[in-house]
């Protein structure tokens, strides 16, 4: 089958779970259109100027706000880019967003607001976080040190993430949906950094911080304060336990279980990114 034009706009098109429903709608023989800085036509969340170019001629798109839906603001911008979506002919719009934040309900609310058939893909915390983000040099350093305490949270795969939006962009029965993923089980930060330990036989812990220490660790790292600061407070107000429970959303939709965290450990341990050796020189 060849493909025509691009029909879908997946934005952070590079990202975690972006990269992901790029490959399952071309795996679907589905026309992409990436959404990214680096993209032609370039997209900026930062740039409503770029919105329109990277609009223009599409029938859905994938909604994954950047840096985070849970963020301050968040939910002006993705409710102006959702109506821009509209006004120009977009008629299906896949929103990804935070378990149990206020700022990331918001975002919801816009979305569901603008007009357009809607589905909602509400996931916590990523497992991919570990090894395609900010956790990887923590992990490489040893410590992983989080202002988290020993909260559970059922840490959900970016695949599972990515094939669910596939679904409920491809597929009849999702619209007006809210779906939301996680992994099979409930673990703590402690339990995580344990699985990674022992598929990388090093010593790797898990250390719970305040959120100030965390901010400093980042900062010291090179990350802008600004960011380091929102990330904390996010932190801080979804690892209170309400999220604390599974969901049979993948099965439901997808006919198999959710990825394990273990399996990802395994697999991803096998790459070398958490290799001690690759870790910076910067401090703990």
């Amino acid at each position: 089958m060849t493909k025509t034009a691009p029909t879908t706009l997946v934005l952070a098109g590079t990202g975690k779970t972006g990269r992901r429903v790029v490959s399952g709608l071309v795996a679907r023989d589905m026309a992409v259109r990436v959404g990214s800085r680096r993209a032609e036509p370039s997209f900026d969340w930062q740039d409503d100027t770029t919105w329109e170019p990277a609009l223009r001629g599409m029938d859905a798109a994938y909604v994954a706000f950047y840096p985070d839906a849970a963020f301050p603001g968040a939910a002006r911008t993705v409710g102006s880019f959702a109506d821009m979506a509209v006004a120009c002919g977009v008629r299906r719009l896949v929103l990804l967003a935070d378990r149990g934040s206020a700022e990331a309900e918001r975002c919801e609310q816009a979305v569901q607001d603008s007009g357009a058939e809607w589905t909602i893909v509400r996931a916590g915390f990523i497992t991919q976080n570990f090894s395609e983000a900010f956790l990887v040099e923590l992990v490489r350093t040893g410590v992983v040190a989080l202002p988290a305490g020993d909260v559970a949270e059922p840490f959900t795969d970016a695949e599972d993430i990515a094939d669910v939006a596939v679904a409920a962009l491809t597929e009849n029965g999702h619209a007006g949906r809210i779906h939301d993923v996680t992994g099979p089980r409930l673990l703590t930060f402690a339990d995580a950094v344990g699985e990674i330990a022992r598929v990388t036989r090093r010593e790797v812990r898990y250390l719970p911080v305040t959120p100030e220490q965390f901010v400093s660790s980042l900062t010291r790292r090179g990350v802008p304060a600004e960011y380091a600061t929102q990330l904390a407070s996010l932190m801080v107000e979804v690892f209170d336990g309400h999220r604390a429970k599974v969901t049979d959303t993948v099965e439901r939709i997808l006919g198999r279980p959710p990825r394990d965290f273990a399996e990802y450990a395994h697999k991803t341990a096998a790459t070398g990114v958490w290799d001690a050796h690759n870790a910076s020189s910067g401090g703990a």
